[in-house]
């Protein structure tokens, strides 16, 4: 490749899902480097922006490009663009926006999981079509059969695992929850 920028550039643009990730993975390290936070706000950290950059920027993102430029969305899954592009479009911009709500550190463990229930249903539901997709058609488009494919599998997985992680460190450590998680275990 003659313009290797340009290549990075372009590689981390069709791979949107994986270049959010890992932003918000160095950017959770940079916070934890800075702030030196125990166990639980280490896992804190990286939930938090993990929701902000991987579910957050990551579904925005994905709702532009699925309503703004739905043709050549539908072209890089091996598809045609039948109106779907815009319902998926604008669901992941829904998406985004609960991650981003989700985000601050003092919103509760209960808003944080369900900023993880629908991406991970959409993930995994996009996932098992893709397969279908590529043992019925044989259809390796890139954003049918590439990276996205394991993006879609794996990042419900981080994000439970995340979540998990934090919310045990919090109880082990003994914070205390936030005034709305306190309501959300006395409505339960």
């Amino acid at each position: 490749m003659s313009d290797p920028i340009g290549g990075i550039i372009a590689f981390a643009l069709k791979n949107f899902t994986l270049t959010f990730m890992i932003i918000g993975i160095v950017v959770a390290l940079i916070v934890i480097a800075v702030q030196r936070p125990g166990k639980h706000g280490v896992y804190a950290a990286l939930l938090n922006w993990f929701l902000f950059f991987a579910i957050g920027i990551t579904y925005i993102f994905n709702g532009i490009m699925h309503t703004a430029f739905g043709d050549m969305s539908a072209a890089s899954i091996g598809w045609e663009n039948n109106g779907f592009q815009a319902e998926v479009g604008f669901a992941s911009i829904g998406v985004g926006i609960v991650g981003i709500l989700a985000f601050p550190r003092r919103m509760p463990y209960s808003l944080k999981f369900a900023a993880l229930v629908g991406p991970a249903c959409f993930l995994w539901g996009a996932a098992g079509t893709h397969i279908i997709d590529i043992i019925t058609t044989g259809n390796l488009a890139p954003n049918n059969a590439g990276l996205i494919l394991y993006t879609d599998i794996f990042t419900p997985v981080i994000g439970f695992v995340l979540w998990g992680l934090a919310l045990a460190s919090r109880e082990r450590s003994g914070d205390r929850p936030a005034p709305a998680a306190q309501a959300d275990a006395a409505a339960a």
